[in-house]
């Protein structure tokens, strides 16, 4: 068997997310249906293995996966086989072939994710399911500020949505800030920690724009990481805004 580890992007707004459901549209099972197809369907069938869940509606631009294939292809040849075969929410950006100990979740070192806003009176319909709209005023600098005190190893159950199968809810996060992107205009928070629980980005987006807009404290990030209690974060920002920018396994990241 030949392991290929793949670095793809996807467009997740008509995906009920990565993860394998019964009856669902899904990324894995997407890209389980071809890798096995091209191993002329064998029993039981391969597996795609990724580095992580994205939820319903969220993106990526450089997802990990990797697979085992009984057949040699060259690196070039099972890039243009996999997009040939892939539907045009998908697109597989880069293949290799690696060594047996890799594994696209274990060997994950870091990972970063970025969350769009967009401001405005109104929903802007081309630009509603990739970003998020928040139609309030806010300050850009005070939530800048106030990510900071996300940082560090933390028990982040005030941040984690019910139906987390986590065993820990202690994470680390190494990167955190807010700005306003001026090419496009809307606010971005970018995110980079060892691992993300179940719509943690989500939930520390929403806080954060709480106190952007004057609802919370500037200081009420340690207040609630305290709590270890979700009613204290109360919101989740909407799926459209976030993407997976990249994984890191102790090499170069992907440029975003």
């Amino acid at each position: 068997m030949y392991r290929y580890k793949i670095t793809f992007a996807y467009d997740g707004t008509n995906f009920v997310g990565f993860q394998i459901q019964p009856h669902q549209r899904t990324v894995e099972q997407t890209l389980k249906t071809i890798v096995n197809r091209m191993a002329k369907n064998p029993t039981p069938p391969l597996s795609v293995i990724g580095s992580g869940r994205t939820d319903a509606g969220v993106h990526a631009l450089n997802q990990v996966a990797h697979f085992d294939l009984p057949t040699l292809i060259p690196e070039k040849s099972m890039m243009r086989a996999l997009n040939s075969q892939l539907p045009l929410d998908i697109m597989v950006k880069k293949v290799e072939l690696v060594d047996h100990s890799f594994h696209a979740r274990f060997n994950a070192h870091r990972k970063r994710y970025r969350y769009r806003v967009r401001q405005g009176e109104f929903v802007d319909p081309f630009r509603r399911n990739y970003t998020a709209h928040y139609k309030y005023p806010v300050d850009v600098e005070k939530m800048n500020t106030a990510a900071q005190d996300l940082l560090g190893e933390h028990d982040f159950t005030s941040f984690v949505a019910s139906g987390s199968q986590a065993k820990s809810n202690v994470r680390t996060i190494y990167e955190a800030k807010v700005w306003r992107e001026e090419s496009s205009g809307e606010i971005c928070f970018d995110f980079v920690g060892n691992g993300f629980l179940y719509n943690q980005v989500r939930i520390m987006v929403a806080l954060l724009l709480e106190i952007g807009n004057g609802q919370r404290p500037i200081a009420d990030v340690k207040r609630v990481i305290a709590a270890k209690d979700r009613q204290e974060a109360r919101m989740t920002a909407p799926a459209e805004g976030l993407y997976l920018v990249s994984v890191d396994y102790g090499e170069s990241q992907e440029k975003d």
